[in-house]
């Protein structure tokens, strides 16, 4: 092999200074090399005596390989992530006591959280019979709590309110709060924060309501076909339009109906980041795309959840069989802008 003057090792360097090389001046030294050429500039002849040709040829392979883990380091943040959320585990958190666990899906307690830009955590909380959790109150977070399973109280400072199935509310930033399971069955509740910029002035919070899915009226939304029946629960304060119209950083917490062969056509937010639950059903998730823009088409079934960044293109397709109906709950929040910056 041919190798330039200019990259043959004098005195155990390059003459670039690259390298250490185990060349015939000075004691033998592994090769601590940033380029492959380097090392084979260090030719059959330059090796110091009694390094046999297949230690030396060992000795390369090991750094093709190294050098093949360094290209490798730096991880692309990835445009959606996916769970299922029956396998994941548990950690503890300022809600978490002896009674009450705290199972992250997207955001605080997942290893991606960092990718996220609004979302502080998207997880469940599961109470024990009889059990409750930690009181918290955070001063620059909304809350959103959506009851799956079971029913149980809320606290809200001195008083409290009862909970039921598929109830849900909005806490506004600085409210008290904390939950209690009344009853001898558990109780699962999805568990929604919301960071608001610092540049976004907090009003008095208004006074905590609660209202119960099954109570609202399902619709079609302008800009999606009819094969897909919404409910609105929780909206902005500017709109009118909600259940709850109270939020400063979510656009909209919404229930979805799909019919049989239904979609709510692939499409993406700009500013916004979203988080797909499947509660029931069986279908296809869209979650990004390609250049030739066909859109990613995965499987997924009750349990998966899905976290789409902007402009990510994000969409689901039911099965087309008759009865086959699919549920999903859904969120999407702002990102901060730069007229939300101090």
């Amino acid at each position: 092999m041919h190798v330039s003057p200019e990259a043959r090792c004098v005195e155990g360097t390059t003459t670039r200074g690259e390298v250490i090389c185990p060349c015939r001046s000075g004691a033998w030294r592994p090769p601590t090399v940033v380029a492959l050429r380097s090392v084979i500039s260090c030719g059959i002849g330059d090796w110091p005596r009694g390094v046999e040709p297949h230690v030396r040829n060992v000795l390369v392979l090991v750094f093709v390989l190294t050098l093949a883990g360094w290209t490798q380091e730096r991880a692309v943040d990835p445009t959606w992530l996916h769970r299922y959320v029956p396998t994941l585990s548990e950690v503890k958190t300022d809600l978490t006591t002896g009674t009450c666990h705290y199972k992250p899906i997207f955001g605080e307690g997942d290893p991606d959280k960092r990718i996220l830009r609004s979302v502080i955590r998207f997880g469940e909380v599961t109470l024990d019979a009889h059990g409750s959790c930690g009181s918290v109150s955070y001063e620059r977070h909304e809350d959103l709590y959506f009851v799956l399973e079971g029913q149980g109280l809320l606290a809200l400072g001195e008083g409290t309110q009862s909970l039921r199935a598929r109830d849900f509310t909005y806490l506004a930033p600085g409210v008290k709060h904390s939950f209690a399971n009344s009853s001898e069955k558990p109780l699962r509740i999805l568990v929604m924060s919301f960071a608001i910029p610092k540049g976004v002035q907090i009003g008095s919070p208004p006074e905590p309501r609660i209202a119960n899915l099954d109570d609202l009226k399902e619709e079609t939304v302008q800009g999606h076909p009819a094969s897909v029946l919404y409910k609105l629960l929780v909206g902005p304060r500017s709109g009118k339009r909600d259940a709850i119209d109270e939020a400063y950083v979510v656009t909209s917490l919404f229930w979805m109906n799909f019919a049989p062969g239904g979609t709510n056509f692939p499409h993406h937010h700009e500013n916004a980041e979203e988080v797909y639950l499947v509660i029931d059903g069986e279908g296809e998730m869209v979650a990004g795309s390609g250049m030739d823009g066909v859109e990613g088409r995965y499987p997924s079934k009750a349990g998966d959840a899905y976290y789409f960044r902007p402009n990510c293109t994000v969409g689901f397709y039911n099965q087309s069989k008759p009865e086959s109906k699919a549920h999903i709950l859904a969120v999407r929040s702002r990102i901060p802008q730069r007229d939300d910056a101090d």
